[in-house]
């Protein structure tokens, strides 16, 4: 038995009180180290990869060297750093702006119906919005599409999920004089206690980040001063940091050892959930800090956050058919704005009512809405289909 496990039989716990700071310190430095650049990454701040996007697009759209640079963002997220940066993410940021003033108007009604809480903060330190996602798809679809209409957002999706992942999001809003959290890692098994943590076997705690990808989108300008988010690259690699996040002697070393790098309007990171992070404090006097957390499920987990897909994709449809008809929206474009909306994968289902037809599963919301519009249906077509389809899913 190692000293950071107990093993019985054939099956391993990890336990908070076995885990070396010693041991995680020694890991991350080695890896450091050792770590060449990523051969498609522009350049390396931080241990940090940055990727530019504007040269990275025509990888994208190329079918034959696409998969090298989502192979190369995939190792990055499991043995390099855990976390890359990708500048210039969005070459217009017009639909970023107009996505915040729509943020800022849900932030202003939620402020009036006392909602907005954020159990992540302490009461009147910021504004979050959960579940962005559908309300931004519901209040303005046409803004909606044009904001997911980022190949570059899905194929770092893909990269650590494959196709059929989740999309949600949820906007934070940190405000100056708002507080650093502490280091932590994120969901599925970052949401427990240690005690429910430590109650699954270590093979979960090598699977859990595997069920989701971080990532964030700054709707601002970021500077350092401003509060973006620590991250301390290759902690993802401690397979017990899940019981080990809390200790003071972590979160020590994660205060004297993270990175934190400035962020444009614009830009996006994408981080493996096993890595130790967290929010830095607005040190500035004007600077209102937002962003949009996007958390992607695999096909194979299920989101944080339970949306009304069907009604999404009932609000964007119009809007893709009319896009894609008058060619402000290509084939690509409209796949992307696609996975940000509808469901994915087809389970689960009631196989006596949704049988698979023509293979080993059934239709599932998604390629209903790509049908939709390949054949450009009428709005009441698919309206049609999608209840179809809840009746189909349903129990009973």
């Amino acid at each position: 038995m190692n000293a950071q496990a107990q093993v019985h039989g054939p099956h391993t716990w990890f336990r908070e009180a076995d885990c070396s700071v010693d041991d995680f310190a020694k890991l991350i430095e080695t890896s450091r180290e050792r770590q060449p650049k990523p051969r498609l990454a522009a350049d390396v701040a931080q241990a940090i990869p940055l990727y530019d996007c504007d040269a990275l697009r025509p990888l994208l759209l190329d079918d034959a060297r696409r998969p090298a640079l989502l192979a190369e963002w995939a190792s990055v997220l499991l043995d390099g750093a855990g976390v890359f940066v990708l500048q210039r993410a969005y070459s217009d940021t017009a639909c970023i702006d107009d996505a915040t003033a729509i943020f800022e108007s849900i932030i202003r009604s939620e402020r009036k119906s006392g909602g907005g809480a954020d159990h992540f903060a302490k009461a009147g330190a910021n504004d979050r919005i959960w579940n962005a996602q559908e309300k931004l798809c519901l209040v303005a679809p046409e803004v909606f599409v044009r904001y997911f209409a980022n190949p570059v957002l899905m194929a770092a999706a893909e990269a650590w999920l494959g196709p059929g992942y989740q999309m949600t999001s949820q906007v934070n809003v940190v405000r100056p004089g708002g507080e650093a959290q502490q280091a932590h890692r994120d969901f599925h098994l970052g949401f427990l206690t240690v005690d429910e943590a430590q109650r699954f076997p270590a093979h979960v705690h090598t699977m859990s980040p595997m069920l989701t990808l971080q990532g964030a989108v700054a709707h601002t300008d970021m500077p350092v001063e401003s509060g973006p988010t620590k991250l301390l690259p290759y902690s993802q690699r401690y397979h017990q940091g899940y019981v080990a996040w809390r200790r003071a002697d972590f979160r020590a070393y994660f205060e004297s050892h993270h990175a934190q790098l400035p962020l444009q309007k614009g830009d996006a990171l994408f981080f493996n959930p096993a890595l130790f992070h967290a929010a830095g404090s607005n040190r500035t006097h004007d600077v209102q800090r937002m962003a949009n957390l996007l958390q992607v499920s695999s096909a194979y987990g299920r989101a944080m956050e339970s949306l009304d897909r069907t009604r999404m994709c009932n609000a964007v449809f119009p809007v893709l058919r009319s896009m894609r008809a008058q060619h402000r929206l290509d084939a690509n474009e409209a796949q992307a704005v696609i996975a940000s909306c509808a469901e994915g994968y087809a389970f689960p289902t009631n196989l006596d009512r949704n049988p698979p037809v023509g293979g080993l599963a059934p239709a599932s919301q998604q390629q209903i809405l790509a049908k939709a519009l390949d054949e450009q249906w009428r709005d009441d077509q698919l309206a049609a289909a999608l209840r179809d389809l809840e009746l189909r899913n349903a129990t009973h």
